[in-house]
Order: structure tokens, then C-alpha cells, then sequence
């Protein structure tokens, strides 16, 4: 029995390059997928701020012409709408933070 050929060897060097590029490829697409969720994430997560901001601040608009709240409460809802909007903002720097920390390699 004889030893492999030279383009036996050939061809089994071009299936392996072969498989090489195309797992190449495929991470690559996998590297695309990655930044368009990041992309997205973002803009959830700019969406999300935005949005609740506005519905606070548009509650608090009301809380300022409602004439039946007493002193009192008008103290205790402007407290309530100061710890929102705080909670909104960790939120969002959470949430950023994390997204670009789980695309960021260590």
C-alpha cells in the first residue's frame, strides 16, 4: 500500500483553509449581529430615558396646577418625582455602563 499523494495532501489542505474562511466569516457576521444589538440596546436605552423623563415631567406640571392638592402632599409627590427621576438616571447609566461593558473584551 502507498503513502498519500501530494494532491491528496493539496485537497485536504484546501478543505481545511476552506472551513477556516468560513468560520472566519461566520464570526464575523456574529461580530455584525453583536453591534447592531449593542446599537440597539442604546437606543432602548436613550428611548426608555427620554420617555420616562417626559412622563415625569409632565406629571409634575400637573402637580403644580392642581389646586385640590394640599401643601403637603404637593412636598411629599415633588419628593416622590425628585427619587424618579434619580431612579431614571441610574437606570440609564446602569444599563449603558453595562452594554458597553459586555461588548468591551477584558
Amino acid at each position: 500500500m502507498g503513502g498519500s499523494t501530494e494532491r491528496e495532501f493539496m485537497e485536504k489542505l484546501a478543505k481545511i483553509k476552506e472551513k477556516s474562511i468560513k468560520a472566519a466569516k461566520e464570526i464575523k457576521n456574529d461580530f455584525t449581529k453583536i453591534e447592531e444589538i449593542k446599537a440597539e440596546a442604546l437606543r432602548k436605552t436613550e428611548e426608555m430615558r427620554r420617555t420616562s423623563e417626559h412622563v415625569v415631567e409632565t406629571l409634575e406640571q400637573e402637580m403644580i396646577k392642581a389646586k385640590d392638592l394640599a401643601p403637603e402632599s404637593k412636598q411629599r409627590l415633588s419628593a416622590e418625582i425628585k427619587n424618579v427621576k434619580t431612579d431614571i438616571l441610574e437606570k440609564y447609566s446602569e444599563l449603558k455602563a453595562r452594554i458597553s461593558k459586555a461588548i468591551t473584551p477584558e
